[in-house]
């Protein structure tokens, strides 16, 4: 299976070829990591980048209306001002969204027994509701609910390299939220000149296919941590956000974050980054560097570790497109966690990867009653290492098939190609 992994890497080399410049790496030492990342000129996003080609892929649709893929300019600061407001809730509220949307997915599980669930799928429908009531202001109709989880699925079930895109599901959604802003019940609009349309593609990709994604993989990451933490009497604010923070610090949620740079960039001394480079910020990188270099979750650490200190940036860098649910998230996850860990006992005795392609599988068994048998954890694992050598040769091959797809459809380069043009004319 290794041998496939290495595989993998080496057709991805390949055909995505050796533009981007690793940071940290030998350039750019983790010292001056954030520097670098906060710098002005560290601002293109997806213009000028082959790499850009690949995201827009497995983006689509719109992903040019993504709020992380638009160029710095002011459709950019529109759209962020836009999911700014949208994302701007007070803390209770936040807490208490979350808290309600848990409580009904949690409600549909079978009752008084334990029941082995895969988190990740079990927590997009939570976050799901949470993204459509946010956006809508109002609660998040079954079907709708089900459109949503579909698209979030197919997007990161295809960044994974587990199966191919299906526009057509994605479509739907698209054709769902166009309807609604044509009728006049979105009460999320980007103004003039944005179209209907863009304003569609933007909703999609920031908040039901990114803003759902990303939560619901952080919540199966933090509930996976959690099933090893030996006490969860303590539920208190407190011992959640260490638990949260440490499954964050193992666990980034952004692997690589690439920027183009607008002009040179001065390392040190003898170091200038060109302008036009293509700077890969390596967030699971620079967080094993610093104060708490080591891949062992270890909760308790947080009790005397500075985040100030440690490399540890689990939203990003303020400076430099940091998550816009920076403020929102660390909530709403605590409150998700709590309503689970309330309810259940966890027992996952499979892998936990931060790629997570076994979407994390996991026995809840409610509170107070008997867990599973140790020969049905035993099979578990088994069953998980045996999946897992399939699901790699289909890594390989899926994902070599969508990354020669993305080179021939070149679609960041073919929407940039006439402005290249326009330049060159004048």
């Amino acid at each position: 299976m290794n041998a496939v992994v290495r595989l993998r890497e080496w057709i991805f080399q390949r055909v995505n070829g050796t533009e981007g410049i690793p940071v940290p790496g030998p350039l750019v030492g983790a010292e001056h990591f954030e520097r670098v990342y906060s710098d002005p000129a560290a601002d293109g996003r997806s213009r000028g980048a082959g790499l850009s080609d690949l995201f827009w892929y497995w983006l689509a649709p719109g992903p040019q209306m993504h709020q992380e893929h638009l160029e710095p300019g002011d459709r950019y600061q529109t759209v962020a001002r836009t999911t700014r407001k949208v994302l701007a809730v007070p803390h209770a509220r936040s807490d208490a969204l979350a808290t309600a949307a848990a409580g009904r997915i949690l409600d549909e599980l079978p009752r008084g027994r334990s029941v082995l669930v895969r988190l990740r799928d079990l927590m997009m429908p939570v976050w799901a509701e949470i993204f459509y009531e946010q956006v809508f202001g109002e609660p998040c109709p079954r079907p709708v609910r089900d459109l949503i989880v579909a698209n979030a699925d197919d997007v990161v079930t295809a960044l994974k390299g587990l199966s191919l895109r299906h526009m057509r599901r994605r479509d739907r959604l698209t054709r769902y939220l166009l309807g609604r802003i044509n009728a006049g019940t979105c009460p999320v609009v980007l103004p003039e000149p944005f179209t209907a349309q863009e304003t569609a593609w933007y909703l999609q990709g920031a908040f039901f296919n990114t803003a759902v994604v990303q939560m619901s993989e952080a919540m199966a990451h933090i509930l996976l941590g959690a099933s090893t933490v030996s006490d969860l009497s303590d539920l208190s604010d407190e011992s959640l956000d260490r638990i949260i923070d440490e499954t964050l610090r193992v666990h980034p949620l952004f692997g690589v974050a690439h920027r183009i740079t607008s002009a040179p960039i001065a390392v040190d001394a003898d170091t200038v980054l060109p302008a036009g480079s293509v700077l890969l910020f390596n967030y699971l990188a620079f967080q094993r560097t610093g104060p708490a270099p080591d891949d062992t979750f270890d909760p308790e650490r947080w009790r005397s570790l500075s985040r100030k200190e440690a490399h540890f940036i689990p939203y990003g860098i303020t400076a430099n497109r940091a998550c816009p649910a920076r403020g929102a998230a660390p909530v709403m996850l605590r409150a998700v966690t709590r309503a689970v860990l309330r309810r259940f006992t966890l027992a996952a005795p499979a892998a936990h990867t931060r790629s997570l392609p076994n979407r994390g599988p996991a026995y809840l068994t409610p509170i107070g009653q008997a867990g599973p048998s140790s020969a049905r954890l035993a099979a578990l694992r088994h069953a998980d290492r045996i999946a897992d050598a399939g699901r790699s040769v289909k890594q390989l091959v899926l994902g070599t098939w969508m990354v020669l797809d993305a080179r021939r459809q070149k679609l960041c380069t073919t929407y940039f190609a006439p402005f290249t043009t326009e330049e060159a004319r004048s």
